[in-house]
């Protein structure tokens, strides 16, 4: 069967961005037998998860299309949007297909929707993800150790394979594919961004959050062969900026065009990190289990729900952008998002430091107009390609 073209490609993977109900889900677990559990962002150990035949499935709340009825009910107006939209396709039915859920510790937010989702879906697995801040392997490193095999444990209750090295090893195997064929993609937009319109990639990365990593896998393959032979794809003069803030709640697909369309070429953001978020391969080991715990505490992304314990926060930032050749920094951030707008401060003093232009604004993912934004994104841009010296 030959690959499918790039508009076909991008066809189906707008098609399960915008499937509410997880279609794709339901698909696979009636092939497989399968259990399929959801996992809130940033990270999860998908890895684990796969090794015992469960699907892995990433949740990003809502978008500006979902009517928000039953889930405003159990949360205050000044927390951000992610908890609302996920209740309530819990509650509409949406996530049927689900067998459980994964909290990984985010923020105070995402803790408490933890402890909702137990008490509204008592049938289904609801386990809190308490990730460690202390990296000290002999302290951070037995805790996580011991939650993932708690998690373990839970999942074959549930009728999940037992874990063994061997299938843990062959999964890390799969997951390190997947994140080359990411970190590829994510390399060729930093060099010719016009190639790889952020728009479609986000699309493509949330697409494969309902995939197993095989199909996952080819498809980010599949998208770099159809953008990289794409010949009717010319260099646009943008200005190159990296986008920042967006780690957890995800921003209305809109929103990414509408800053392109103001005159920025996105070249590196913190979308859909799970895809990413440990930085290389994991290697190969007679305790994958132990290898998979130390690349969470040695080579985790950088990020606000992170604990910065060596050298100065903003760093990470400094340092990617650089590496990208960006002219500029976009703050944007979820409205009420405590760890990305308490972080924006040692962030923008750092940035600053290093003379790189920079602005902000908030957004929201039911957000629907955005004239505002593409104004004071096209002011910087263009204020970028006229004055600056970056």
């Amino acid at each position: 069967m030959s690959a499918p073209g790039l508009a076909e490609l991008l066809e189906r993977a707008e098609a399960l961005y915008l499937d509410y109900r997880l279609g794709a889900v339901k698909e696979w677990k009636q092939r497989t037998g399968g259990l399929a559990i959801g996992y809130m962002p940033i990270y999860a150990p998908r890895e684990l998860l796969h090794a015992q035949g469960v699907l892995p499935v990433g949740l990003m709340g809502g978008r500006d299309d979902l009517e928000i009825i039953k889930g405003d009910a159990y949360y205050q107006s000044y927390i951000c949007h992610i908890p609302r939209s996920t209740i309530e396709l819990g509650l509409n039915g949406s996530l049927d297909a689900l067998d459980g859920m994964l909290f990984p510790a985010i923020c105070d937010v995402i803790r408490n929707l933890s402890g909702i989702w137990q008490m509204q879906f008592p049938d289904k697995l609801s386990h809190y993800l308490d990730l460690p801040q202390d990296f000290d392997p002999e302290m951070g490193g037995k805790f996580y150790r011991q939650d993932l095999e708690h998690l373990s444990e839970l999942l074959v209750q549930r009728g999940a394979r037992p874990l063994t090295a061997e299938a843990l090893a062959h999964s890390i195997e799969l997951y390190n594919a997947e994140r080359r064929e990411v970190q590829a993609l994510y390399e060729l937009r930093r060099l010719q961004p016009w190639k790889v319109p952020t728009h479609e990639l986000y699309l493509v990365l949330r697409a494969a959050l309902v995939l197993p990593v095989e199909e996952s896998t080819a498809m980010f393959r599949q998208y770099h062969e159809a953008v990289a032979a794409d010949q009717a794809r010319k260099p646009v003069d943008q200005a190159r900026v990296v986008l920042t803030g967006s780690f957890c709640e995800q921003p209305p697909l809109g929103l990414i065009k509408t800053l392109e369309r103001a005159g920025c070429s996105i070249v590196d953001d913190d979308f859909v990190q799970v895809h990413r978020f440990i930085r290389s391969d994991i290697p190969a080991s007679d305790d994958p289990l132990g290898a998979l715990v130390n690349a969470f505490l040695t080579d985790g992304m950088a990020s606000p729900t992170r604990y910065v314990d060596r050298g100065r926060k903003g760093d990470e930032l400094v340092q990617r952008t650089k590496a990208c050749g960006a002219e500029g920094l976009l703050f944007c951030a979820p409205s009420f998002c405590d760890p990305a707008l308490l972080d924006q401060p040692m962030l923008v003093r750092a940035v600053e430091a290093e003379g790189v232009p920079w602005t902000a604004f908030k957004y929201s993912e039911n957000s629907g107009q955005f004239q505002v934004i593409r104004e004071q994104a096209g002011t910087f841009a263009d204020s970028i390609k006229l004055w600056s010296n970056a």
